[in-house]
């Protein structure tokens, strides 16, 4: 998205747009943290429920005996206390205290939510069915709340396309929490290591600094497309497709195929996916007959055959 805001700039100012770059990046990371957060805070109303309800003055037998199932769920204790979580919160200040409306319209969400009836009335015991119903809520019943995409998107621009892609990035890191790990979970990293992080400012200023090059490339394996007819999107994840295999031999031509595929799912219209696989397949035979991709190590794995 920075790469198309780039291309809608009328300065060309390519520092300032690797700035904004790193920033989106860092917003994104806070919005995981924070769509983390907020299960712990519907969790926390689920709780002050059963409190109010032990406060009656005549309370019922259910409100003495309260199913505490999803109160005292292992994986939510754990990410409650989890270390790297924590520390995260308390130096980033993020907080739903003037958003408590997006917890509580999802908690009410999910009392009458099947799966959570399923679950509340499980007698399974084991962390397994406590780690999947907290996985089924974040990937099934958030992206389903209206209330949410809006608040997100009101509280940032860098929010507006990165919810489904974050959710992923939870659902993974659930996936890792296990009965015996503890506090100590590791959750998922800004960047991998140091290199992870250079490449992610040299792929952008390569794919900006190249634009012609790249641009007449896709323009010459569009028969009957003109390139002006073609969605921005499309040719930015043509354009960096591109950049990644000339630019860094490491990576695996099929690899960088792959995850921009996946990435046009995501960004791009229902059918670009299709169309970006089918140009870039074109393109990168191509440069490979010129004998402009130059891979060593990793990057060899798959250059003895076809595309």
């Amino acid at each position: 998205m920075v790469l198309y805001a780039f291309n809608r700039r009328e300065d060309g100012d390519l520092v300032k747009a690797e700035s904004e770059l790193i920033f989106s990046i860092n917003k994104t990371y806070d919005l995981y943290h924070y769509l983390l957060l907020l299960i712990l805070e519907i969790s926390d109303i689920a709780s002050e429920n059963i409190e109010r309800s032990l406060q009656k003055k005549i309370p019922t037998p259910q409100d003495l005996n309260p199913n505490r199932r999803f109160v005292d769920n292992p994986v939510v204790i754990q990410l409650r206390k989890n270390y790297s979580f924590t520390r995260y919160i308390s130096s980033s200040k993020l907080s739903w205290v003037n958003f408590t409306h997006i917890p509580r319209a999802l908690y009410k969400k999910m009392m009458s939510w099947e799966a959570y009836e399923e679950y509340m009335m499980s007698g399974e015991k084991n962390y397994h069915s406590h780690r999947k119903f907290i996985i089924t809520m974040v990937t099934e019943l958030f992206p389903e709340s209206e209330d949410l995409v809006n608040c997100l998107e009101e509280q940032s621009i860098y929010w507006n396309d990165d919810l489904e892609y974050v959710l992923v990035m939870i659902e993974k890191t659930l996936r890792k929490f296990k009965a015996e790990s503890g506090e100590k979970t590791e959750l998922m990293p800004l960047y991998k290591n140091k290199e992870d992080e250079d490449f992610v400012r040299q792929l952008f200023r390569k794919a900006v600094v190249n634009t012609k090059q790249y641009s007449e490339l896709i323009d010459n394996n569009t028969t009957n497309w003109e390139v002006e007819r073609i969605a921005l999107m499309d040719i930015l994840v043509m354009q960096l497709a591109i950049t990644e295999v000339l630019e860094f031999p490491e990576i695996p031509v099929k690899v960088t195929l792959n995850e921009y595929i996946e990435i046009a799912k995501y960004y791009c219209t229902p059918k670009s996916s299709t169309f970006v696989n089918g140009i870039l397949d074109n393109i990168f035979r191509e440069i490979r007959e010129m004998g402009l991709v130059r891979k060593f190590g990793r990057g060899l794995v798959g250059e003895s055959t076809e595309l």
